[in-house]
């Protein structure tokens, strides 16, 4: 195991600024995710970490040890890659035995490695096949126990799961989950999936256009976003979020009048533009609470999961997305009245997106 400091990390491709200052620190032991849309930059930040990219400026240290310029085979880590990079000529024992047999480490060892890592992955009753005649979870397995036998100081996981289908992605990101937990080990893991980052990671980073956005638990990524960007890409669906002014201590969204709780309603007199925001969970069918704001709306759409019925409603000048029970059944052009918990309110300066 060992801690991982970025500081003022950049990355440029030319004249082209595209990871842009970021300081983070992943402790010993600990489970980070680096999520954002495509394009975001966590890919190219990982790369950087493992070696693979060139640190335009700032330090990255490994373990207390500055590593700008080592190559990657002299910064102890292993790295599981989208694609799983198998030689599928090589039996899966081969494959994962190939960097230690590099290092010139003794048979008998590679021998206690390999299986053991096998048994974890409850791949070791089939090292004797290759890699064609394996599923994708399996070939992921694979590239897993390869990094596992070589007992790293960090995991970097660059998307391992984006190429397996829905069921075997939960699967393989439970069995990652628990692998860590055995392991005791600092993973670095990169993702899209939102829902793979906040049920995988200890801490998240959340980045855009190579800029980190938060760094916090996930807890703390979903329930107190600091920016209008991770409000928007954290949650399924995400945070409603619409325009609003304030008018004395209440929120304006066109002729619907939302009232604030009193500290919210003093910062937000602080800002021009302001977004109003509420998770679809925080729109209730009952009063739960005696603080409850009644709002009028109208049914638009259904879309029923099995275990629950999403609902889009028309609120006033807004469409606001509920997560009401699965029974519910209103047509759309009914109107009903919802709910709404001001403990779960937040509003969002417009112009720099920064959470009020």
């Amino acid at each position: 195991m060992a801690n991982v400091e970025l500081r003022q990390i950049r990355k440029s491709y030319g004249n082209v600024a595209v990871i842009h200052g970021i300081d983070l620190e992943i402790r010993h032991g600990e489970f980070v995710v680096f999520v954002g849309p495509s394009g975001c930059g966590k890919s190219t930040l990982l790369r950087m970490i493992a070696g693979l990219e060139p640190i335009t400026g700032g330090e990255l240290q490994i373990d207390g040890k500055v590593v700008n310029d080592l190559p990657p085979r002299h910064r102890d880590i292993a790295m599981v890659f989208q694609d799983y990079a198998l030689y599928p000529h090589k039996t899966l024992f081969d494959n994962m035995a190939f960097g230690l047999r590099l290092r010139k480490t003794p048979e008998a060892e590679i021998q206690q490695r390999v299986m053991d890592a096998a048994k974890l992955l409850k791949i070791d009753h089939m090292l004797e096949r290759r890699p064609a005649a394996l599923s994708g979870g399996q070939r992921q397995r694979v590239a897993i126990g390869r990094a596992i036998v070589r007992q790293p100081k960090v995991f970097l996981f660059d998307e391992p799961l984006s190429n397996l289908d829905a069921q075997l992605r939960g699967e393989m990101r439970s069995e990652i989950k628990k692998l860590h937990q055995r392991l005791g080990a600092t993973i670095i893991y990169v993702t899209h999936d939102q829902v793979e980052a906040m049920t995988m990671a200890d801490r998240i980073a959340v980045l855009s256009a190579g800029h980190k956005m938060q760094y916090d638990t996930p807890d703390a990524i979903y329930n107190r976003p600091a920016a209008l960007f991770v409000a928007g890409f954290t949650g399924a669906p995400p945070m409603n979020l619409a325009d609003c002014v304030l008018q004395g201590q209440a929120a304006a969204i066109g002729d619907l009048k939302i009232p604030l709780p009193a500290d919210l309603a003093t910062r937000g007199a602080q800002h021009t533009k302001l977004k109003f925001g509420i998770r679809p969970e925080n729109l209730r069918l009952l009063r739960e609470h005696d603080a409850d704001v009644a709002i009028d709306a109208e049914v638009v759409l259904l879309e029923p999961l099995g275990a629950e019925t999403l609902v889009t409603l028309q609120c006033g000048a807004a469409e606001m997305v509920a997560r009401l029970p699965a029974q519910f059944r209103q047509a759309p052009g009914t109107p009903v009245t919802v709910y709404l918990n001001p403990a779960h309110f937040h509003l969002f300066d417009a112009d720099s997106g920064a959470a009020v």
